[in-house]
């Protein structure tokens, strides 16, 4: 059995995955975290620097980055995992293709920024087994919040990222470009649900509601108990009906489109103009919304 170190960072609620077989030490990191402080667009590694660390001192062998998808609420730190391990390979689910496409044309990215996925080392199928070293990962495509949300299974554990949380928490928004209340409906009661009760679920955020302690695992078996978006009684149609107002009440996330610039590069920042300074985009009202709860893009 495989173990499982968490790293919660406080500044955006994300949990970071580092899961490791203690026998062979071969490791892979999941959703790891750059940090990003918007009212002075500085960047720093504590939150990533955190796996690392633990890495090394536990002497392991990170063979995979595994990206759950393009968060729109934080950098993902996949290359400074890199930097400190560079045989480690970036991975995202295949679909990712599709959000590049989408965001090109929101951030007016250059004509040959590549949307085809080319900037991740490995592009993930559904139902793909991957293997690093002695850990074998299972890909669930999980679409939704977005097309290109995959859920990795290892051993008995899932690791869901923003399609399922804490029971109290419910499952992720899916007003994003190409998002879909009744895809993520599907990928949780058909697929996630399918899954053995004492499955162990690891999520992608978490809140604290209500003033709880900060969690970041439960079972399938309480999610379909309990969750109070999306239970295993619930029908697709309450749910869609539920997560299209629940979207509607939202704001966009604060590090949306410094985040999306950044993750759909695989992480990588944008490249130095010519005085050497690095710049992120901020289009200014490029989202609408819509009646049906969604949110648009204008010009594209």
């Amino acid at each position: 059995m495989n173990n499982i170190e968490s790293f919660f960072d406080p500044r955006t609620w994300t949990m970071t995955y580092v899961v490791w077989d203690p026998a062979t030490r071969d490791a892979v990191v999941v959703d790891p975290v750059l940090d990003y402080d918007p009212a002075s667009s500085k960047i720093w590694t504590e939150s990533a620097n955190k796996a690392v660390d633990f890495c090394k001192a536990n002497d392991l062998n990170v063979h995979y980055v595994l990206e759950t998808h393009a968060h729109a609420d934080h950098l993902s730190g996949s290359q400074v995992i890199k930097r400190a391990y560079p045989n480690a390979k970036v991975a995202i689910g295949r679909r990712i293709t599709e959000v590049q496409s989408v965001f090109k044309g929101v951030f007016d990215l250059p004509p040959d920024f590549p949307t085809d996925g080319r900037q991740f080392d490995r592009l993930l199928d559904d139902g793909e087994v991957v293997h690093a070293g002695s850990i074998a990962i299972e890909v669930i495509f999980t679409p939704g919040h977005t097309p290109a949300c995959a859920t990795y299974k290892v051993d008995d554990a899932i690791f869901t990222g923003d399609a399922l949380f804490m029971p109290d928490m419910g499952t992720g928004r899916c007003d994003f470009p190409a998002g879909s209340a009744d895809d993520l409906y599907t990928s949780i009661a058909d697929r996630l649900y399918a899954l053995p009760d004492e499955t162990r679920v690891f999520v992608g955020h978490d809140y604290g509601p209500g003033g709880r302690d900060i969690a970041w695992e439960t079972t399938i078996g309480a999610s379909k108990a309990s969750n109070v978006q999306l239970r295993a009684d619930s029908t697709r149609e309450q749910f869609v009906e539920f997560r299209t107002k629940r979207d509607k009440t939202l704001e966009a996330p604060k590090l949306l489109f410094q985040s999306v610039q950044v993750n759909v590069d695989a992480g990588a920042l944008p490249k130095p103009h010519n005085n050497e300074i690095r710049y992120l985009r901020i289009p200014i009202n490029v989202f609408r919304p819509e009646p049906n709860g969604k949110i648009e893009l204008d010009g594209i």
